[in-house]
């Protein structure tokens, strides 16, 4: 018997039908003598939705009042998988993320979680009956609610699993695995055996939509070993302790699996990106951090920075990258600390998009940046910016451009399926 997190996503629980198909899942799981709970992500489209109520209401809404709005599409399906679930004869019950309670700050919109009370949790899975968790959810230590931003439903999973000391997170996807890139966009895309928790983490934060990054960053921290599936499978499949899906395991485990390991284990393009410049900024210390410590007390992710050689006069010019949900508070916050920061002109961008390459072999081997941007310049795609890690080459590029750029660099480090 195992203890095991099952998560489906906005697409597994589109409608009833689908909802069906989940409960099912979950039954065999359970049927198997696991002890299981369950978290789930609103239906596909609702939070878009519900977003887009907020955005009517206000171009600059109260985060606080927005986590209200959006936290409850994750309500809805947790009470509706509950039911089915009871309708198959299964013990179940939801728990939203006041009742646990999932603990966490005031980052209203992206707040992170401080910790899970498990015990009764943990007390409702031992008499056999399943735990149905919304995800996406938390509570303040005041009672207010908040949400962990897009994709954290994936982040609630790992925290579930790490807090009740789960054997495994499964993760139900529209998707049967990780895959070199988005499959839609390269048909000759291949479907990995495992990937390391540090190129997941990677390919996370720079735009595959698979996994979400604070998810496998905690996985990573707390060693949750996590399995990334399809809920698109017929009711007489094997258990997904069978399924070839993709592992996402800590470097040593690799040793246990028979791939190949390439240079580069993916690339991954991120369209909701928004580059920004500031124009004729003094060329003096401090004059950066003017700029970005607004942001971050604003809990505002940067990505690409880029200042370019101060001129004659002493003045420079600073560009950088945001996520595009963030561009109207990002230029507001930039408008009231004109007079701090000195800046003379802003010049806005919502039509870039982020192409990076990822993977160890990066390490040991030189080149990788050399041929990423000959294959691009080859096909004339012009680089905006350019940011790197020790696994990572990111560029900046013209949003029109990112599913030739994919396919271009899919096939320039040999990862076309044969």
């Amino acid at each position: 018997m195992a203890r095991i997190v099952m998560k489906f996503g906005g697409t597994s629980m589109a409608g009833t039908e689908r909802i069906r198909r989940v409960a099912r899942i979950v039954q065999r799981q359970q049927a198997a003598g696991h002890e299981v709970a369950v978290v789930v992500s609103a239906m596909a489209g609702e939070t878009d939705r519900l977003v887009n109520f907020c955005r009517e209401a206000s171009a600059l809404y109260d985060p606080a009042e927005y986590d209200v709005v959006v936290a409850s599409g994750e309500q809805v399906t947790s009470g509706l998988l509950a039911m089915h679930l009871q309708a198959l004869g299964c013990k179940a019950r939801s728990w939203l993320g006041w009742q646990l309670p999932v603990r966490t700050d005031d980052a209203f919109s992206k707040a992170r979680i401080e910790g899970i009370d498990s015990d009764a949790l943990l007390a409702s899975m031992a008499s056999g009956e399943v735990a149905v968790i919304p995800g996406f959810q938390g509570v303040t230590a005041d009672k207010r609610i908040t949400t962990l931003g897009r994709g954290g439903s994936d982040t609630s999973a790992v925290a579930v699993a790490a807090a009740i000391g789960a054997d495994r997170c499964d993760i139900y996807t529209d998707v049967d695995g990780v895959y070199t890139t988005d499959p839609r966009i390269v048909a000759k895309a291949r479907k990995l055996k495992a990937v390391t928790y540090e190129e997941m983490l990677e390919l996370a934060s720079v735009g595959s939509k698979v996994l979400q990054t604070r998810s496998v960053s905690l996985a990573m921290k707390e060693g949750v070993r996590v399995q990334v599936l399809s809920s698109f499978i017929d009711d007489d499949a094997p258990a997904a302790d069978t399924i070839p899906g993709t592992m996402i395991v800590a470097d040593e485990e690799l040793e246990g699996y028979e791939m190949e390991r390439q240079l580069i284990t993916g690339i991954a393009a991120d369209k909701n990106e928004a580059k920004i410049t500031l124009t004729r900024i003094a060329d003096r210390p401090g004059a950066v951090a003017s700029i970005f410590a607004p942001l971050a007390e604003a809990n505002i992710n940067v990505d690409m920075i880029i200042q370019n050689v101060a001129k004659d006069k002493g003045e420079t010019d600073v560009t950088f990258t945001c996520p595009q949900a963030d561009l109207a508070r990002t230029q507001a916050l930039l408008e009231e600390c004109k007079e701090q920061i000195g800046w003379y002109r802003m010049i806005a961008d919502s039509k870039v998009a982020k192409v990076s390459v990822v993977g160890v072999g990066m390490r040991a081997h030189a080149g990788v940046a050399s041929t990423m941007f000959k294959s691009l310049a080859d096909r004339g795609i012009n680089i905006q910016a350019i940011s790197t890690s020790e696994i990572k080459v990111s560029v900046l590029i013209d949003s029109d451009e990112v599913e030739l750029a994919v396919r271009v660099l899919h096939s320039a480090y040999g990862l076309d399926a044969q």
